[in-house]
């Protein structure tokens, strides 16, 4: 089981549901962020924050695989500086309310 991180600007959100659409993920959570970087050469301090968001999702370890090798591909049509940023964690195991421990190998999360 694979815990796997999406982080990208907001104006690709559409883009992004079908990236994971595609590579069979059903479930995920989604959340608003705001970015922050700094300023380009020439400038002082820091740009205006990015309007970003956050993915997250549970999946098999072959399903994240994919899902990396997807990101990788993916041509956001956009500005290159602000591609689609993944990252892959292992997860030890997981645990439902009202369930107990579960294997980490479980197949279909019921939540992300």
């Amino acid at each position: 089981m694979k815990l796997v991180l999406l982080f990208y600007l907001e104006d690709l959100d559409a883009a992004v549901v079908r990236l994971l659409e595609r590579n069979g993920v059903a479930a995920y959570s989604r959340l608003p962020l705001e970015g922050h970087a700094q300023g380009m050469p020439g400038w002082y301090g820091s740009t205006a924050p990015y309007s970003s968001r956050m993915v997250f999702t549970l999946v098999p370890d072959d399903r994240a695989k994919a899902l990396m090798e997807a990101v990788t591909t993916f041509d956001t049509g956009t500005d290159p500086r602000h591609p689609i940023h993944a990252i892959q964690l292992s997860v030890e195991s997981t645990a439902d309310s009202g369930k107990g421990a579960a294997p980490p190998a479980r197949d279909t999360p019921r939540h992300p």
